[in-house]
């Protein structure tokens, strides 16, 4: 069985961060590096990865990457 542990790991103010990105991805609208000069994200993860930075820097609870 697997081991529980106590709380939320992610705020849910964070997981709609991430809904945002991915709905900006389907629209094709989202795009990546600083001021949105990169181009246009089609990968999930990389979707994913951008919502949870950005709530990151709005200091929203959500873990430190993996090194």
């Amino acid at each position: 069985m697997a081991k529980k542990s106590g709380g939320r790991r992610y705020s849910p103010s964070a997981s709609k961060d991430v809904k945002r990105a991915m709905h900006k991805r389907k629209r094709g609208t989202l795009k990546s590096g600083k001021g949105g000069k990169g181009g246009t994200v089609k990968s999930r993860k990389q979707a994913i990865a951008i919502g949870l930075s950005e709530a990151r820097k709005k200091g929203k609870k959500v873990p430190r990457k993996r090194r």
